[in-house]
């Protein structure tokens, strides 16, 4: 099957494309994964391509290619938080990483990842690979320490790695990031990071380490990658101690807290939390509509076009995708 891969992904050396040579190029095509969940936050996985209508600069868009297939091709980069802040629940965050992997990268062809870690500067541990335990057996090694360079690490993430044949049409690019979201180290900004990723079709998830009681300025940056890119920030700590009356608002000692820190129950809330958030974002990225199409009122002087996607049939979905594109190179 012959796809198409728009120019603008293949300029300026992003990714250093090996572009295959049975991928034809469409200059303005535009490409748009789509994740649509219920007021539950269930999948709504049964849509066909007329229940979605997509505006670019408001103006509505022809569709021109649809699919829904389920668990689609994916190239994953896992973000890893080494920093020191990450050292309190490091066991549980590493083992968290770990079962992440292992769901993303379960052996298929169609499923490739590679390792990033991050603290005072970014590294490339692990390049683009089909086994997940060439990525697990190296974050099982890993241990915190120094700043935070996670701008750093997304750039590396579009610029460093070996490429997958086809991408990244199919597969798509996915970044899983595991930390907290601070940056104290990275010589990139997030605008520079966030418009590489647009530019290179990467989706941004986040799995936030940020306690139950805690803020972080780092939540606005989590939040702001995922949001633009399509993607989204699930807090899996957040909810540890939201029914224990007393906490955080009634000074006392370490009788008050349901769930003591150091003990199994802690442990095994923190745990459960993580992992039910690595399902959550598991599903999300073999659940996604892929629509493509071709702007009718292509403007090349507009440096970023907006878009917006719809399912004007169905009440009080939620609906996730990126929130524009840039329609030429810098």
């Amino acid at each position: 099957m012959l796809v198409r891969i728009p120019l603008f992904l293949l300029v300026l050396g992003v990714l250093h494309a090996q572009a295959p040579s049975n991928i034809r190029v469409q200059v303005n095509e535009v490409i748009v994964p789509v994740t649509v969940t219920d007021e539950k936050d269930r999948f709504v996985s049964d849509l066909e391509k007329d229940d979605f209508e997509i505006f670019d600069e408001s103006k509505k868009q022809k569709i021109g290619y649809f699919s829904k297939e389920r668990n689609q091709p994916v190239v994953v980069g896992f973000l890893l938080d080494l920093s020191s802040s990450s050292r309190i629940h490091w066991k549980t965050y590493q083992e968290a990483a770990r079962e992440l992997v292992w769901n993303l990268l379960p052996g298929d062809r169609k499923f490739s990842g590679y390792l990033i870690g991050y603290s005072t500067d970014a590294e490339l541990m692990i390049n683009t690979t089909q086994d997940p335990d060439k990525i697990t057996e190296k974050i099982a090694k890993l241990k915190p320490s120094g700043g935070a360079a996670l701008f750093d690490s997304i750039y590396m993430a579009c610029t460093k790695r070996s490429l997958i044949k086809g991408e990244p049409v199919e597969p798509r690019r996915i970044l899983v990031i595991i930390g907290d979201g601070h940056d104290n180290a990275s010589k990139k900004t997030q605008d520079e990071v966030l418009e590489l990723a647009q530019r290179n079709l990467v989706t941004i998830y986040g799995i936030s380490t940020v306690a139950f009681g805690f803020n972080s300025e780092g939540e606005k940056i989590l939040t702001r990658l995922s949001e633009e890119t399509g993607g989204r920030v699930l807090y899996p700590l957040q909810g540890l101690y939201k029914d224990v009356s007393g906490y955080l608002s009634t000074p006392s000692d370490e009788g008050n807290y349901a769930l003591k820190v150091g003990t199994g129950g802690y442990a095994a809330e923190i745990a459960s939390g993580m992992f039910k958030s690595i399902a959550a974002v598991a599903g999300e990225i073999t659940t996604q509509y892929i629509i493509r199409y071709i702007p009718e009122n292509d403007d090349s002087q507009k440096i970023f076009r907006k878009i917006e996607v719809k399912v004007p049939k169905l009440a009080g979905v939620k609906i996730r995708a990126r929130k524009g594109y840039y329609p030429a190179a810098p």
